[in-house]
C-alpha cells in the first residue's frame, strides 16, 4: 500500500462541504483501505474565514481557491460551490494544474458540461459527479458505467425532493399549495426563496445531465422543457383521485420511436397509484430506468441533504483516487449519437383538461368538435352542473403535445367555455 497520501482540495464548505470533510476524518482508516493509500484534507477554501467549522484544523482554511489549487500537491479537488462562477473557472483551472475533479454542480454540468469533459480529457483526468443528480442514490456511474452495453429508451423519475415534499402533502392532507409548502420552508426542506424546486429549475439541470448519459448525446439546460407545479391545486388531486392517479413533478427524458432524435421535459403530471412512482413520499427521489436488455430498473433514496449528497461525493472521490493509484481515468462524454432534441410539441403525450363551462345544451358536442378538428381523440369525458354554470373534465388519448395545445386554445375561444380551470399531462402508463 502507498504510504504518501493522496491530497484533497475542498472547494465549499456548506451544509455538503462540512459534512464531506466530517467523513474524510472519521472514516479516515476505512478510506485508505478502500483506495490503497491515504486521503489527506489539505486546503479547505471558503468565503467566510471567520465562521467557526467544527471538526476542520482552522489551518486548513482559505480564501483563496485559486491558490490552493496551483500550489503543487493537490490530487484531487471537490467541488461543492455550486452555481456557474466561480466555480467553472476553478474546476478548469484544477484540470490545468493535473487535478482530478468531484463535483456536486448540476447547474454548471447541465450548462457547461461539454466543456468541462473536453477540458478533463484535455488533460487526461476525471470529472465525477454522482453527487449532481439525485443525492445518495448511486444513479449517474451505474447509466454510464453498468448500463453502457444497453441502449436506454426512456427515463423518468422524481429527482427534487422539495417539490415532492410538498405534492405529497398536498394529496396525503388535502392541502393547498401554499401550506404544503410553508410546512416545507418550517422543516428546512424548501428554501426561502424556493423558485429553483418549485418552477422546475433544478430538475430541469438534472434532466439534462441524465439526458446526456442516457442517450449519448449532448443536452444542455435550455433543450429541456420546463413547467413548474405552483399552478397544482388541491382540485387537480381530487380529479386525480378519481382517475386512481396521484401527482408528481416528473423529469422524463425519451428517445423517440425512430431513434433519430430525443425530448427531455420536466412537468407536473398524474401517474397512477399502481406506478412504482406514485409510492415516493416525503423528500424521496426515485428515477425509473428502460433499458432493452435490462429492462425496467428502479432508483430510489434520499435525493438532498448534507450527508445523503456527502455520501455521493465521498464514493466518486474513492472511484477517482483508486484511478490516481492506477494512472489511468474513468469514462468520459459519451455523446456519440449527436442526437438532436426536438421540441416539446413532438411529444406524444395525454392530457387531462378540466373546463368551466356553460349548463346548457350542445356544449359538449361543440368541445367534442374541437378536439376533433384538432386530431386529439378523447378517451373519456365527466360533467357535472348546477345554476346554469357546470364542468367537463376530459381525458385524452395519446397525441402530439403540440396538437393538444392547439385544442386548448381553441377551447378557450368557444363561446360556451368560460375558462380552462387546469391542464395536466398524463403519464405512467
Amino acid at each position: 500500500m502507498r504510504t504518501r497520501p493522496l491530497k484533497v482540495a475542498l472547494l465549499g464548505c456548506g451544509v455538503v462541504g462540512s459534512e464531506v470533510a466530517r467523513i474524510m476524518t472519521t472514516h479516515a482508516d476505512d478510506l485508505t483501505a478502500r483506495i490503497g493509500a491515504p486521503v489527506e484534507l489539505a486546503g479547505v477554501a471558503v468565503r467566510r474565514p471567520s465562521k467557526v467549522r467544527e471538526g476542520i484544523d482552522p489551518a486548513l482554511i482559505t480564501t483563496d481557491a485559486t491558490a490552493l489549487l496551483k500550489r503543487g500537491d493537490i490530487d484531487v479537488a471537490i467541488e461543492v460551490i455550486g452555481g456557474i462562477e466561480p466555480a467553472r473557472t476553478l474546476i478548469t483551472t484544477a484540470f490545468e494544474h493535473g487535478i482530478s475533479v468531484v463535483s456536486a454542480n448540476k447547474a454548471l454540468l447541465a450548462q457547461d458540461g461539454a466543456a468541462l469533459h473536453a477540458a478533463a480529457e484535455r488533460h487526461g483526468l476525471d470529472l465525477y459527479y454522482e453527487a449532481a443528480v439525485a443525492g445518495a442514490i448511486p444513479l449517474v456511474r451505474p447509466m454510464r458505467e453498468s448500463l453502457a452495453g444497453d441502449k436506454i429508451n426512456r427515463v423518468m423519475g422524481i429527482v427534487n425532493g422539495t417539490t415532492n415534499f410538498i405534492l405529497d402533502k398536498m394529496d396525503s392532507t388535502g392541502a393547498g399549495y401554499q401550506e404544503a409548502l410553508d410546512e416545507a420552508t418550517a422543516l428546512g426542506y424548501a428554501e426561502a426563496d424556493p423558485t429553483a424546486d418549485v418552477e422546475g429549475y433544478d430538475a430541469a439541470a438534472k434532466a439534462a445531465i441524465l439526458a446526456g448519459i442516457a442517450f449519448h448525446t449532448r443536452v444542455r439546460l435550455d433543450d429541456v422543457y420546463r413547467e413548474g407545479m405552483t399552478e397544482v391545486s388541491a382540485a387537480d388531486f381530487a380529479s386525480a383521485k378519481r382517475m386512481g392517479c396521484t401527482i408528481k413533478l416528473l423529469a422524463i427524458l425519451e428517445r423517440a420511436a425512430d431513434g433519430e432524435s430525443v425530448t427531455a421535459r420536466v412537468h407536473p403530471a398524474m401517474i397512477p397509484l399502481t406506478h412504482p412512482l406514485a409510492s415516493v413520499r416525503e423528500a424521496y427521489n426515485a428515477v425509473f430506468v428502460e433499458a432493452e436488455a435490462a429492462g425496467r430498473l428502479m432508483f430510489y433514496g434520499p435525493g438532498a441533504g448534507g450527508s445523503p449528497t456527502a455520501s455521493a461525493v465521498l464514493g466518486d472521490l474513492v472511484a477517482v483516487c483508486r484511478n490516481k493509484l492506477a494512472e489511468a481515468k474513468g469514462p468520459g462524454e459519451s455523446a456519440y449519437t449527436q442526437l438532436p432534441v426536438s421540441p416539446m410539441g413532438d411529444v406524444v403525450t395525454r392530457y387531462h383538461i378540466s373546463l368551466d363551462v356553460a349548463d346548457k345544451p350542445g356544449v359538449l358536442a361543440q368541445v367534442a368538435t374541437t378536439f376533433a378538428e384538432h386530431g386529439v381523440s378523447i378517451d373519456t369525458v365527466r360533467q357535472q352542473g348546477k345554476d346554469g354554470e357546470a364542468s367537463l373534465v376530459v381525458v385524452t388519448h395519446r397525441a402530439p403535445d403540440a396538437a393538444l395545445s392547439g385544442t386548448v386554445e381553441a377551447l378557450r375561444k368557444l363561446d360556451t367555455v368560460r375558462g380552462v380551470a387546469s391542464i395536466m399531462r398524463v403519464e405512467g402508463e
